[in-house]
């Protein structure tokens, strides 16, 4: 698969046993960039999406460009702190320790239609927290969707054993 090949692994990263899903070689060329949007926003086009949640900081790169193809609002989900406004929030568990995702307490209205974007699955847990706060706001989660998918870890067998449509664009083996 080409969106695989542009891809770069750096192992031990970003500690000793993690190798590391580079996406930003897969950015730098227009070609892959231009297939990634394409590719991710084709299971969508036709449904009806209000919004597409990007996690930061690599969901928003692709999350804005599939939210501009779908005619749908962005909502940023952010690290803790970063957000200027009132928020919701959820904490969550990654492959290398915890974490938490806020989102504006106004970016997603009762019954919005939300896409969530990220560039990886691992463990799920960062989808799951990103759910859980779509939620607490009233959206209804369409559907989880990455570049990558790492099946290894399990998060998108969990997403989709609770209910979850997941939708990825490449899979690597191991962690």
């Amino acid at each position: 698969m080409v969106i695989k090949s542009l891809i770069r692994t750096i192992p031990n990263y970003p500690k000793p046993g993690i190798q590391y899903r580079d996406i930003t070689t897969l950015l730098l060329d227009r070609e892959g960039l231009a297939m990634v949007v394409e590719e991710l926003v084709a299971p969508f086009r036709g449904e009806s999406i209000d919004k597409v949640a990007g996690i930061e900081a690599r969901g928003f790169i692709v999350g804005g460009a599939v939210a501009h193809q779908l005619g749908a609002g962005f909502v940023p989900i952010r690290k803790q702190g970063k957000l200027p406004g009132a928020t919701i929030g959820e904490e969550y568990e990654l492959e290398y320790g915890t974490d938490r995702i806020e989102m504006h307490l106004d970016a997603v209205a009762t019954g919005d239609r939300v896409l969530v974007i990220d560039d990886l699955i691992a463990t799920g847990g960062t989808a799951e927290a990103a759910v859980s706060v779509i939620r607490q706001s009233g959206g209804e989660v369409v559907a989880l969707a990455a570049i990558i998918d790492l099946p290894d870890l399990g998060g998108s067998r969990r997403l989709q054993e609770k209910g979850h449509r997941v939708v990825s664009l490449c899979e690597f083996e191991g962690d």
